[in-house]
């Protein structure tokens, strides 16, 4: 079934997005060699944090390093009046985290992997070297 991700509103998006977010992150730290759940889920926040992914994002912008169609998706995210907030970050960096996450989303719906997969890989390299 082919879910027609052009209706989806931001939230529903970004709800999908960070699923697979998650699932990217988790893998690539047990490539890492980490195994153990308790630093599992310590490594992890860097990544999956509102703050991690709002950072990204702003690297991202600066640099243009996404395409008009990912930029209305990042938006679609960003913009969707939200009933909650992270619990560790601002407001500004939950949205960007959620226009980020409704990429991810949009990407995966549209069947375009390899973009994913280059946008994850960036993402983390990009955070790895802001230790």
């Amino acid at each position: 079934m082919d879910v027609n991700y052009a209706l989806l509103n931001g939230a529903t998006l970004a709800y999908l997005g960070d699923a697979i977010f998650e699932v990217h992150i988790r893998e690539y730290l047990l490539q890492e060699g980490i195994t153990h759940p308790n630093q599992l889920q310590k490594a992890a926040v860097r990544y999956v944090s509102a703050t991690g992914q709002a950072k990204v994002m702003q690297h991202w912008l600066k640099e243009d390093v996404l395409d008009e169609v990912e930029i209305s998706y990042y938006k679609r995210g960003r913009n969707h009046k939200a009933n909650t907030k992270a619990k560790n970050a601002s407001i500004g960096d939950y949205r960007q985290a959620t226009g980020f996450e409704s990429l991810m989303a949009y990407l995966y719906l549209a069947k375009q992997t390899n973009r994913l997969n280059e946008l994850i890989h960036a993402a983390i390299e990009y955070l790895n070297r802001e230790e």
